[in-house]
């Protein structure tokens, strides 16, 4: 019996070896057509299409007035396009009966808002919602004052104190030590927060906590330097900054302006504006014993003018002190030609 079923199957091994089989057209080209299939051509075989972002997204942050958005809904294509943040915070989409809240809120949050808005109105039973950001306006972060390129720009994803300084191609030579960042309040909550970060602290030492992060709204100003004003006869007359804190003195200014010219007389005069008080009050100074280091060496303060005569000049009048100020603040240059 085993024989016998060891050839039984071992026939129906060799009939099932010669049953016809169906051959591809590339294979056998003259083969009967009924015996063929049809070859499978694989670049049209249905595919899932790959998401993609659209250009120009933006990362998602929250919304305010005047952002631009993408929507797209599903089987909708009067959705189906970009809308822009009202002043109020809201978007008005055309079906709906109701705006949708978009200030304070992140992409991911109006599409489950604009899905529900559909389905209570009746419009779509599954909508499928997509929202991108795709410019913001609601965030506008200043850069002004002693910066070498004043700038306004969006904060778009992480930016910080460093970042906007950088936006403004860095500080200008007459920066003052440190930086004014201003925060605005919620409405009716009082004037904007300031808060000042020393720039040595931020630039030199590297302290990460100056370095603040920036969210939009913010104004960052960077005051000048104090100046001094160094007249007469120097061998190089001009405008020089003083640091906040930094006590420059008589001394330190005439080596900045390289010395003394020929023939200067022994007395300097310093012209200080006092608070209250029209014009300014004169200062007579040691000159030569200043120099000498002989003398009790006299600080100067923001806005002074030093003025060294020569031995025939004479004390600088009201107007002459007013004239150079003005000259200086309008030139800008630091550079001050004393006749």
């Amino acid at each position: 019996m085993k024989i016998f079923a060891a050839l039984l199957l071992s026939f129906a091994l060799m009939l099932a070896a010669q049953a016809p089989r169906r051959l591809t057209a590339d294979q056998f080209p003259n083969a009967d057509p009924d015996s063929v299939e049809p070859l499978i051509n694989v670049t049209e075989l249905p595919t899932t299409p790959i998401a993609k972002q659209p250009d120009g997204v933006l990362p998602p942050q929250t919304l305010g007035p005047g952002d631009l958005v993408s929507i797209s809904v599903s089987d909708c294509p009067d959705l189906t396009k970009s809308f822009r943040v009202n002043g109020a915070g809201m978007l008005k989409l055309q079906l709906l009966k109701e705006p949708i809240v978009a200030a304070g809120k992140e992409p991911q949050e109006i599409e489950d808002e604009i899905q529900r808005a559909l389905i209570k109105d009746e419009i779509l039973v599954q909508p499928i919602v997509s929202v991108a950001v795709l410019e913001y306006r609601s965030r506008p972060v200043s850069v002004m004052g002693a910066v070498k390129r004043p700038i306004t720009f969006q904060a778009v994803g992480t930016v910080t104190l460093l970042d906007a300084l950088a936006r403004a191609e860095g500080l200008a030579q007459d920066h003052g030590a440190e930086v004014l960042v201003s925060r605005p309040r919620a409405a009716g909550a009082g004037p904007a927060l300031v808060q000042r970060i020393s720039l040595n602290g931020l630039m030199v030492e590297a302290d990460p906590a100056l370095n603040i992060r920036l969210v939009g709204g913010e104004e960052i100003r960077v005051p000048s330097a104090g100046k001094v004003y160094v007249v007469g006869n120097v061998k190089k007359p001009g405008i020089y900054p003083i640091q906040e804190g930094n006590n420059s003195t008589v001394f330190e200014m005439v080596a900045m302006s390289e010395g003394l010219a020929p023939y200067a007389k022994k007395q300097a005069y310093i012209y200080r504006r006092e608070a209250g008080k029209e014009g300014r009050n004169e200062i007579q100074v040691e000159l030569a014993k200043i120099m000498d280091r002989k003398g009790v060496d006299v600080p100067l303060e923001a806005n002074d003018i030093l003025y060294i005569p020569d031995n025939k000049g004479q004390r600088l009048t009201n107007t002459i002190i007013e004239r150079i100020v003005g000259f200086g603040t309008a030139t800008g240059t630091g550079i001050l030609v004393w006749h």
